[in-house]
């Protein structure tokens, strides 16, 4: 395609863009200026209709990506802060409009506990790349395993599937790949080994993030309105997440090997596996991994043995590592920092909820407890696996938490015939990542097509 062809589209996609913007505006602009009536929704005020069409405007806005979904999320705190706060400009003042929120609770979405969980995850993952633990656990990981090219296969699913619990989907597929381009040479370039080989990577990634509540955003969203105590404060620790969702994985990741082994059987009967990558030997690597293993021994430990609860575990090694120089400023620049953007967004519409009273006036006008626990649980994954066709999961996860924890603090325990309140909110984490391991699955029969 010629320069001035891509000039044009890319002028024609900055214009749709701007339409579908200038649309959301104006569509925003008219929930946000109904009458509070026509919601149907009994005791509305106007503070809590201006949440509801905040929402519109965050959801219009990660559907279409008019704007990068990070900066939607900054708009909904900036947008909540000057007009739903108590330091909202004067216009959105006044007497009978409802409660405003608090302009530091808005702020916070963005230091929540949850996010310097989140954070910890990213620092653990840059020190194990920085260090070269990454490869060291690799190296000794796959020795286990053997030469036998089913066991290989084996044992990338499961080295893949057990970094991307602590380190990001992206980071561990791109890591694992590196290790894989010398054992490509030693296949026939012809044989399907090789596309089993890699389609096992974003598998195994995806999967494997389901298994700790830092393994993907949509999995800490999902703790977040799990234990938040003005919300359904259940408590769940580090642990009890992956006490369920690990052996979970296992059985998974052993699925998805017999069906790569099913579809891509191997021609050669061994593979000579050298994995190469340089290792920082130094008092350094030993305070990577000490950290690590004191980390997520007390992730794993319940509070009541320590005192010390998970959110709070996520402190110690980004403290250290700050402290002894294994993490400087420059790695700071590693952090994806327009996910966290995304997830504070999330938990700012989740706070534009609860703290207006618009969870409450909800749950009293809305007959939830009258609908199915079963329904609850198929519609509202078959709703996370059409949006997560359109956005991104983290933006699926954000939009689709906040509803269903008032929809499952108004079922109360009526849920409790399919598991509870845990098994809708952690159900939607699920889905967001079995729907990527899916897609990866459907490519990988694409590729199969094409090659018979």
């Amino acid at each position: 395609m010629s320069e001035s062809n891509l000039n044009t589209l890319s002028t024609h996609i900055e214009r749709k863009k701007v339409w579908q913007l200038l649309g959301i505006v104006l569509v925003t602009a008219i929930v946000w200026n109904l009458p509070t009536s026509v919601f149907g929704i009994e005791g509305l005020t106007v503070v809590q209709q201006r949440i509801i069409a905040i929402f519109v405007f965050a959801t219009l806005s990660w559907l279409t990506e008019c704007i990068p979904a990070w900066a939607t999320s900054l708009a909904i705190m900036t947008i909540m802060c000057v007009t739903v706060s108590e330091n909202s400009f004067l216009p959105f003042k006044g007497d009978g409009i409802g409660e405003l929120l608090k302009s530091k609770d808005i702020m916070a979405s963005f230091a929540d506990p949850i996010i310097m969980l989140f954070l910890a995850g990213f620092i653990l993952a840059i020190a194990a790349s920085k260090s070269g633990l990454d490869t060291l656990l690799a190296k000794n990981m796959i020795r286990p395993f053997g030469k036998k090219s089913e066991n290989v296969l084996l044992g990338f699913l499961f080295i893949t599937g057990t970094f991307s619990m602590f380190i990001s989907n992206t980071a561990t597929a791109a890591l694992m790949l590196t290790f894989l381009t010398p054992v490509f040479a030693s296949l026939p370039a012809n044989g399907k080994g090789r596309i089993g080989l890699t389609m096992a990577i974003p598998l195994a990634a995806n999967l494997g993030g389901m298994g700790t509540p830092i393994g993907t955003p949509p999995n800490m969203i999902a703790m977040k309105f799990l234990n938040d105590p003005e919300g359904l404060n259940l408590g769940i620790s580090f642990g009890q997440w992956m006490l369920v969702m690990a052996p979970l994985v296992i059985i998974l990741l052993l699925i998805c090997w017999k069906v790569i082994l099913y579809f891509f059987p191997f021609t050669n009967k061994t593979i000579e596996l050298q994995i190469t990558g340089e290792v920082h030997r130094g008092w350094r690597m030993y305070v990577v991994i000490a950290t690590f293993i004191v980390t997520i021994l007390l992730w794993i430990i319940p509070k009541e043995v320590t005192g010390i609860n998970t959110n709070t575990v996520s402190m110690i090694p980004m403290g250290i590592f700050a402290i002894t120089g294994v993490i400087t400023a420059k790695d700071l620049q590693q952090i994806d920092w327009s996910v966290i953007w995304m997830v504070a967004g999330g938990f700012a519409l989740g706070l534009g909820m609860n703290g207006s009273g618009l969870a409450d006036v909800a749950i009293e006008s809305i007959p939830f407890g009258t609908w199915s626990p079963i329904i609850i649980l198929l519609v509202s994954g078959l709703i996370c696996y059409f949006l997560s066709n359109f956005i991104s999961n983290t933006a699926t996860a954000a939009l689709l938490m906040p509803i269903l924890a008032v929809v499952c603090r108004a079922m109360g325990d009526k849920l409790e015939i399919i598991g509870g309140t845990s098994t809708v909110l952690i159900g939607i984490a699920v889905a967001a990542s079995t729907l990527c391991a899916c897609q990866s699955l459907l490519l990988l029969m694409l590729l199969l097509i094409q090659q018979v």
